[in-house]
């Protein structure tokens, strides 16, 4: 693939998106897994259909698109569930996100994706940034932003890959339990570097 991608990747509630929307600002596309898992199960979709004939039409809300609280709480309750569901959504996915990595014109391209390394999406990239806060910061800022219970965002943050593991496998990481301003001047700085790789790529 011609263009240079930076994996971009953060537990939930690390501030990926924060970062992701300051680099779009920039000029930088941005390829976003979640907008992606949302496109193929949107209604009509071979995703949605494929869930709805599994699932039955429970699965759906009164609009006919996903009821995803529903979903969530069928695959957190049941291991083969989740990993039917896995089976079906990671290749429509994946085949989507190549598709627009290939067709990003700015002088870099980001794949952002929370997932990033569970699912081995860092061997698309050139290099991979983690946002990075400590997991007492993503629990209090989850529950806040989501409303949502700490046991349920405690099963979320276990389910992905332990803060040490993503640390080790990054190249670059990003302190996001920092003033916005002080982030913000770091991640301006690794956008010049993340030019200057581009750059020496098409050379």
């Amino acid at each position: 693939m011609a263009n240079w991608i930076l994996g971009l990747t953060g537990g939930i509630g690390a501030g990926k998106t924060t970062v992701s929307d300051y680099l779009n600002k920039l000029g930088i596309d941005v390829v976003d897994a979640d907008v992606v898992s949302r496109e193929v199960v949107e209604p009509g979709s071979e995703g949605l259909n494929a869930i709805e004939a599994h699932f039955g039409a429970q699965i759906l809300t009164a609009q006919g698109t996903l009821d995803r609280s529903k979903l969530r709480s069928i695959i957190f309750a049941d291991e083969n569930e989740k990993n039917w569901l896995n089976a079906l959504l990671h290749p429509l996915i994946r085949t989507q996100l190549l598709t627009q990595l290939a067709h990003a014109d700015s002088d870099y391209v980001i794949l952002s994706a929370p997932l990033l390394f569970e699912n081995g999406l860092e061997q698309y990239c050139d290099k991979t940034l983690l946002v990075d806060v400590p997991v007492e910061v993503q629990l209090t800022r989850t529950c806040t932003r989501d409303n949502a219970h700490q046991q349920q965002v405690e099963r979320i943050i276990e389910a992905q890959m332990s803060r040490a593991d993503k640390r080790a496998k990054a190249d670059f990481i990003l302190d996001n339990n920092q003033p916005l301003e002080a982030m913000q001047t770091e991640l301006v700085a690794l956008h010049q570097a993340f030019l200057l790789l581009a750059e020496k790529k098409r050379a």
